[in-house]
């Protein structure tokens, strides 16, 4: 039933009993520093004199926010944020202040619930749906995108704290408003309230927004309850009195008691089962709260006993709960005089959980939020796997594999322009977003804002962007999307999308650009045309001759990286025994030999014979240290080895870094140059390019003229593959204030 709206403890002149109201509080929980309370609504209360004399509302609200935090046992954090919220998400309170007086953390939770609060403005429910689940895919999409968000699970309790505020105080508004507001709380905040666990919550805003969205059912709903009502609590006093006796029998202090049904479960029931209110069994209903679980089944004996249960219509959620940890038995009986009776039995502390739900989760309780602690961390995971997994749409269980198939932290969740939410993979870039919208969109991209400012084509989006793209008339994509070097497209619809605009075009354009593509990366990767096969390296890349390799990579059939590849094994696999210099110049040193028995790589002391240590019987996989003997090489250890702590305390020096060599591949230098305009941080942040490819630089060096301002960098680092070291030259050219890089290579001449 719909939960009447509390009053706060009101003095004759109509102001807020303030000292009555924190006793209260304080009966509720526990609060560690009142006096922090009471200055947090003091402030509510003076900014909103100050700003609004005809009314205080945000600071009644605020305090209706911290009594239903109250009942769900949140803590004093979450109080005074919530206390708060109100006024600054109203612009009266600014948010500085608010950290600089009550500290950061507050600060934090606030901002979680005004981003929360933002994103729900740009949905925009202007459009009337049907009840159950309209559009469900992109409310649901939605829902996700809000729980990838949060980061502290106090955020979305205050969220929903402060939306039955909204859906409570909307009796007396317009028509309009209560429907807007009661679509997105059922749509939204209902079923977040439902994942969570928190069963009063989620039934009031289910209650309070049926009987907005469809007053007409919700008003004969309740006329048939009140129709009903004496008769049937005569009926449940008779059987609560004789349960008392048969508990009491055996031993069991149990609390039974009717349990209400509420009306948009009922009338959902009805519509969803195609049977009238007479059909309804959980109209009649019983709960019986017992101390231990062994009592739960014992009293489902005695019930059982007493009365013949209805087939197919027993549920065992202790055995196996409910995705988001509701426990429970229930079970449906014909009792006195033949009318069907549901029956719930839990022990107290299932009963708490069901009521409170995360809040009162094991993992919730007594955790330090301000620390990341190995528990927040579970806490948080457990809260997306409910969340994720849960499926709550109602009537619309068509798209219930869908849900399932996504999991949250592998995606992330934009909006366009209008407020639809788009779900994508992580690392998606906005050129990804044109061409998930539409693929003529992608095809005229000449650019794209994010959250209203300009930002690059291949920069990474982030959940609760907003993405508006920049488009020109003519379809014309850019072949350097299809270089995955740079990074423009990261999903293979979009590539796929890309590669098929070029294909369809000319055969001899598409020859030409391929051919000119080819010759700029061999200029830049130091490698002469003449001096490669072409007609060989056609047949290794599966076509007939050379102008087929430039048409298929002018169409987007073919990678430059294929061809690349094509061409080092030329090198690899010469005519006669003399080591060419194409494509990578002679090797540094002997290919690495792979032990026998480990394949190991030692780091910073090249080849040097390796032992496994008898101690601990390291395999491959194992995180693994070397210790350097005398006479048996290097002897290798896992890094968990107790002989290898004693090795590290008494001859720390002899202690070396190890890896398995699982590829055992042949390295070799190259020399790059790199001329970019000279600015403070330009080195290190093409040491970071390199650094992030795992690469090893062997010489480095700089030279800046000052009057150019122009700065010239050599460096020799160890390649292992031509493809590898086009995809280095690609991402430092990213660099902000790079000109130019190519190789260098003595008497190259194309």
């Amino acid at each position: 039933m719909v939960k009447v709206r509390e009053d706060h403890p009101v003095r004759d002149d109509g102001t807020v009993d303030l000292d009555l109201w924190l006793w209260r509080l304080q009966q509720q929980i526990e609060i560690n520093d009142v006096e922090q309370v009471r200055h947090a609504c003091e402030i509510a209360k003076q900014v909103c004199e100050q700003t609004d004399v005809l009314s205080n509302n945000s600071y009644l609200t605020g305090l209706e926010m911290a009594q239903i935090l109250a009942e769900l046992q949140q803590d004093q954090e979450s109080i005074i944020a919530a206390i708060l919220y109100r006024s600054v998400r109203e612009d009266k309170l600014k948010l500085d202040t608010v950290k600089n007086q009550f500290g950061p953390v507050i600060g934090r939770l606030i901002e979680g619930v005004l981003q929360m609060a933002a994103i729900g403005s740009l949905t925009n429910p202007r459009v009337e749906h049907s009840v159950l689940g309209a559009n469900a895919r992109q409310i649901d999409t939605f829902r996700k995108m809000l729980v990838a968000m949060i980061d502290d699970v106090r955020v979305a309790l205050i969220k929903i704290a402060e939306r039955t505020c909204a859906i409570r105080g909307v009796k007396e508004a317009s028509r309009r408003k209560r429907y807007l507001v009661a679509r997105e709380v059922f749509d939204i905040y209902a079923p977040l309230a439902h994942r969570l666990g928190i069963g009063h919550i989620k039934w009031e805003l289910e209650d309070l927004s049926f009987r907005y969205l469809k007053p007409n059912d919700y008003k004969h709903v309740a006329q048939l309850l009140d129709e009903k009502r004496l008769d049937r609590q005569q009926f449940i006093n008779n059987v609560v009195g004789t349960l008392k006796r048969e508990l009491k029998a055996q031993n069991i202090d149990a609390n039974v008691d009717g349990r209400a049904k509420h009306i948009y479960s009922i009338w959902r029931k009805m519509q969803r089962k195609n049977i009238e209110f007479s059909q309804v069994y959980d109209v009649r209903a019983l709960r019986i709260l017992v101390p231990e679980i062994r009592d739960c089944y014992t009293a489902l004996g005695i019930i059982h006993g007493l009365w013949r249960n209805i087939p197919h219509e027993f549920d065992d959620y202790i055995a196996s709960p409910k995705p988001n940890g509701y426990r429970s038995l229930h079970t449906a009986v014909f009792g006195p005089e033949g009318k069907v009776l549901e029956v719930q039995i839990r022990t107290s502390e299932m009963h708490e959980e069901a009521e409170l739900g995360v809040c009162a989760h094991h993992l919730y309780k007594g955790t330090d939020l301000n620390s990341k602690s190995d528990a927040y961390e579970d806490k948080i995971a457990w809260l997306r796997q409910v969340l994720e997994w849960h499926d709550d749409l109602g009537d619309t269980e068509a798209f219930g594999d869908i849900l399932r198939g996504d999991v949250v932290q592998d995606r992330l969740y934009v909006f366009t322009p209008d407020g639809h939410v788009i779900d994508m993979p992580l690392g998606a870039t906005a050129l990804d977003f044109a061409y998930r919208v539409h693929t003529s969109i992608g095809h005229r991209c000449r650019g794209a804002k994010v959250n209203g400012r300009i930002i690059s084509l291949n920069k990474p989006l982030k959940t609760g962007d907003q993405v508006e793209i920049l488009t020109a008339k003519d379809e014309q994509p850019r072949r350097d999307w299809l270089n995955t070097n740079i990074g423009y497209l990261t999903t293979s619809r979009a590539r796929a999308k890309v590669a098929h605009w070029f294909k369809m075009q000319d055969r001899d354009k598409n020859e030409e650009a391929g051919r000119q593509m080819v010759e700029r990366e061999f200029k830049r990767l130091a490698i002469a045309m003449r001096e490669v096969d072409m007609l060989h390296l056609a047949q290794e890349v599966n076509h007939k001759t050379a102008e087929d390799v430039f048409a298929a990579l002018g169409g987007g059939d073919l990678r430059l990286s294929q061809i690349l590849n094509a061409a080092q094994r030329q090198v690899e696999t010469p005519a006669d025994n003399e080591q060419l210099d194409l494509v990578l110049p002679v090797i540094s040193r002997d290919k690495k030999k792979k032990q026998s028995s480990s394949d190991i790589r030692i780091l910073g002391v090249g080849n040097l014979l390796t032992t496994m240590a008898t101690c601990c019987k390291p395999v491959p996989g194992d995180p693994i240290v070397g210790f350097i003997t005398h006479g048996r090489g290097v002897s290798i250890h896992r890094e968990d080895c107790n002989n290898l702590l004693n090795l590290r305390e008494n001859e720390a020096e002899r202690v070396v870094a190890v890896d398995w060599d699982e590829e055992g591949e042949t390295t070799y230098p190259v020399d790059l140059s790199i001329e970019a305009y000279d600015r403070s941080g330009l080195l290190r942040d093409v040491m970071m390019v390199l650094a992030n490819e795992k690469m090893n630089i062997l010489t480095a060096n700089t030279v800046t003229n000052k009057h150019s301002n122009l700065a010239h960098l050599t460096m020799t680092v160890e390649i292992s593959r031509l493809e590898l070291l086009g995809r280095i030259m690609d991402k430092i050219s990213q660099v902000p204030n790079v000109v130019d890089v190519h190789r260098q290579r003595s008497g190259f001449q194309q």
